[in-house]
């Protein structure tokens, strides 16, 4: 990869977008790196196509719950009871995969941000194509989320029911009644806080290297490491328009999403963001790989619309007066 980090020592945001000569899309594991690659794999990765394919098979009991309401009948409240703990069940298990960001997040970015970032992403190639496919999962699962708005709605329902004492999973014939309904609606709260924003996980991510970065004093490492990032998402996308005849399209778009990930995790790390005049990223350059993005009907998700309006809602430092009316601009075209 050359030397990553002096590509990015000139900043302005109109510079040319370095080519750090990484290919991540074939990214494997060294002897070095495997051990922990493979720990955060079973735990980060091999999980988000399971979790992905439940919510979007998610069916809300908002008829059952409505019937219920109008007609508290014992029989009502079972049919709707029934209707929302599928969705309590898939909701603990989302809510579980973000504890394991949480835990895990800050294992991965001590390996690609403690010391010198430059030899780290030389020598972790892996572990930095593991985190994109963490944020490729974070931009997926939080689409979906916000296409289900009835998901917060039929929970509302379940921590209602359990006001009134019903509550679910069986517990342990150790643990008394009460203790058990207490633990149960501890966890409700917390699901129900995490469940509460528009992109739950991606606030998870944001939060986890937030503290992560303030605990440790790494702000600029990690800030690097995240331009680095989306440098190699871009000139990847780039080279695959550029090959059209060898194009596949999946590849771009996911790419595409780690890009727009990346920029919006600089914007809340950097105490400056991502927007700035003397920003290392080129959003001038990123937002017109986006609006070039070919459109394919299985890519509804990584349309630019839905592209650029993740950056728009998530950034921290876009209305900031810091920030040139250009790029406001160019983000509001």
């Amino acid at each position: 990869m050359g030397q990553i980090l002096s590509s990015f020592n000139i900043r302005g945001g109109d510079a040319i977008v370095p080519d750090l000569g990484f290919d991540i899309e074939n990214a494997k594991p060294s002897p070095d790196e495997a051990d922990l690659y493979n720990q955060l794999t079973v735990l980060l990765v091999q999980p988000a196509p399971s979790l992905l394919e439940s919510l979007k098979n998610y069916r809300s009991a908002s008829d059952f719950i409505r019937d219920a309401i109008a007609s508290p009948t014992p029989e009502n409240e079972d049919k709707a009871w029934d209707a929302v703990s599928p969705t309590v069940d898939m909701l603990r298990d989302f809510y579980e995969y973000a504890s394991e960001l949480e835990e895990n997040i800050p294992r991965l970015l001590s390996v690609l941000c403690q010391g010198d970032v430059n030899k780290n992403l030389e020598k972790h190639q892996g572990l930095t194509k593991l985190f994109a496919d963490i944020l490729d999962f974070v931009f997926e699962f939080d689409y979906w989320k916000m296409r289900n708005p009835t998901l917060q709605n039929d929970f509302s329902y379940y921590r209602r029911m359990l006001q009134r004492g019903r509550y679910g999973r069986a517990s342990d014939e150790s643990v008394s009644d009460l203790r058990s309904a207490m633990l149960e609606d501890d966890q409700a709260n917390r699901i129900s806080l995490f469940i509460a924003y528009p992109t739950p996980m991606l606030k998870r991510v944001i939060d986890t290297s937030t503290e992560f970065v303030t605990k440790n004093r790494l702000q600029k490492s990690v800030s690097d490491c995240l331009a680095a990032l989306w440098s190699t998402c871009y000139h990847t996308v780039n080279k695959k328009g550029a090959q059209k005849s060898s194009q596949r399209p999946e590849v771009s778009t996911f790419f595409l999403k780690v890009m727009v990930v990346s920029i919006i995790l600089y914007d809340h790390i950097d105490s400056h963001g991502a927007f700035t005049k003397n920003s290392p990223i080129n959003i001038k350059h990123s937002v017109k790989i986006i609006q070039n993005n070919v459109q394919v009907p299985s890519a509804e998700k990584t349309s630019t619309s839905n592209l650029m309006s993740a950056l728009r809602y998530n950034s921290k430092h876009l209305n900031d007066d810091s920030t040139p009316k250009a790029i406001k601009n160019v983000m509001a075209a």
